[in-house]
């Protein structure tokens, strides 16, 4: 096992809660483990409307999120790749990302995003 060390014992790792609300408005706060991305996070706990047809690989947009105002400051901005990605979305915003390029970790613990209508 790779949380594992000697003698069985496990070491702590960390989560980060994150809350996707769908675009109907029902809530999914789950935990996210550190070093995942929030696309891994919400097919792990089979949060509806995130697809990601390309597994994470920046080649399509079915796994986009809008990230809350009070967050796109901390999350950064979309890379090259994922900028030109989000230019193929049906309601691009300012908090607009791809939750493939998101990876969890302890300052995100508390990230609301939502998904958008066109995803369902």
């Amino acid at each position: 096992m790779d949380r594992a060390v000697s003698r069985g014992a496990f070491l702590e790792f960390s989560m980060a809660k994150i809350t996707f609300i769908e675009h109907n408005g029902t809530q999914h706060t789950v935990d996210a483990n550190t070093g995942d991305s929030l696309m891994q996070t919400a097919q792990n706990h089979a949060i509806p409307g995130i697809d990601a047809d390309c597994g994470g690989a920046c080649a399509c947009a079915t796994c986009h999120v809008f990230v809350a105002d009070e967050w796109i400051a901390r999350v950064g901005p979309a890379s090259g790749n994922e900028d030109a990605m989000l230019d193929v979305v049906e309601e691009r915003r300012p908090g607009s990302r791809l939750s493939c390029q998101l990876i969890a970790d302890d300052s995100l613990d508390g990230l609301v995003v939502t998904l958008p209508a066109s995803q369902r």
